[in-house]
């Protein structure tokens, strides 16, 4: 399940709507064939790798699969029908999907036909590895990550006239890696005027452009900047009188799944303050600048026990500065930590 873990990691940031997955087959505890999905409407994950093996499933073989094969019709066939067909006798499945339309129906369709299933394999990390998918399949809504690099002080800024960047440049590059498993990357009308951010993916081979999604009030912006003049601009969306939450439920129905605010302060503060953040990943560059812009700028939380708290936190060096991972629990303090 682990070496099918991998195959499914391969399709992150390209299959959006459709969850990422892998498959393996196995066969007297040889990997004898891989597969992952690589984008909507392509063949399955199991499907691709009973292509690749291309001859009749010996029933001694075990084929894994990090996420239930599905059991409608869509863009592509039923994957129970085709595992069955290929004279598939064991499957080995790590999470359920939480698709009302599936949700447990594939290994109960596997069952009626004679195959051996075997569930819940590595679930949580199966689970996890599409925490966007689920997220929005369940509410409609993406799952919202904040990203941002700022000093120690909480500053995103230096003083005037200095360079824009706090960070190294290894952190920059290891955040590109995350935008480019996101369907859309969302800012401020400050950060378009002051910083004329592009905001591509640079380095990832065969990644995905996401959306770039811009809240102005006004919609007034100067129609120079990168996003609007670049070869990415069609995918460039400007919202006026849009709350947030609003924003967000917009975007889900737009099929996006997953959304990351890198800024301004305003922004970021504002979903912090609406609860709508889901996971953070913040750059912690080693300096005190007492910038103009706290990375985080708005209301607060009214006391300290009504604070938002970090879960399944992660800290990682890149460089001279620190990433921390986690995600934001909005109730009372748990004993996660």
């Amino acid at each position: 399940m682990r070496q099918a873990l991998r195959e499914a990691r391969r399709g992150l940031g390209q299959t959006s709507p459709n969850p990422a997955v892998g498959s393996v087959l196995v066969i007297d505890g040889k990997i004898v064939a891989r597969g992952h999905h690589r984008r909507a409407g392509a063949p399955h994950a199991e499907i691709e790798c009973l292509r690749r093996f291309g001859k009749r499933v010996p029933k001694r073989a075990i084929l894994y699969v990090t996420l239930e094969p599905c059991s409608t019709t869509g863009r592509t066939g039923a994957c129970t029908a085709a595992i069955a067909e290929a004279g598939v006798r064991q499957v080995v499945i790590g999470a359920l999907d939480p698709n009302p339309r599936h949700a447990g129906r594939g290994p109960e369709i596997l069952t009626k036909v004679g195959i051996e299933v075997r569930t819940g394999i590595l679930a949580n990390e199966c689970s996890i590895l599409n925490e966007a998918y689920n997220k929005w399949i369940q509410t409609g809504r993406p799952l919202v990550i904040a990203k941002c690099g700022l000093s120690l002080d909480g500053r995103l800024t230096a003083p005037p006239a200095e360079s824009r960047w706090l960070t190294s440049a290894a952190s920059r590059k290891h955040a590109q890696q995350l935008r480019a498993q996101v369907d859309a990357i969302l800012v401020g009308a400050e950060t378009v005027r002051a910083d004329n951010p592009r905001l591509t993916v640079r380095g990832v081979i065969d990644a995905r452009q996401p959306w770039r999604i811009v809240l102005s009030r006004s919609g007034s912006l100067p129609r120079e900047r990168h996003l609007f003049t670049d070869r990415f601009a069609a995918r460039t969306l400007v919202y006026g009188e849009t709350k947030l939450d609003f924003l967000l439920a917009e975007l889900g129905a737009r099929q996006i799944t997953s959304v990351l605010i890198e800024g301004g302060g305003k922004i970021l503060g504002q979903a912090l303050d609406q609860k709508l953040i889901d996971k953070v990943q913040l750059y912690f560059a080693p300096i005190f600048t007492g910038g103009p812009t706290v990375a985080f700028g708005a209301s607060g939380a009214g006391s300290t026990g009504e604070s938002a708290r970090l879960e399944r936190v992660s800290y990682e060096r890149i460089g001279p500065d620190i990433c921390v991972t986690g995600h934001l629990s909005y109730g009372p303090p748990s004993n996660n930590f």
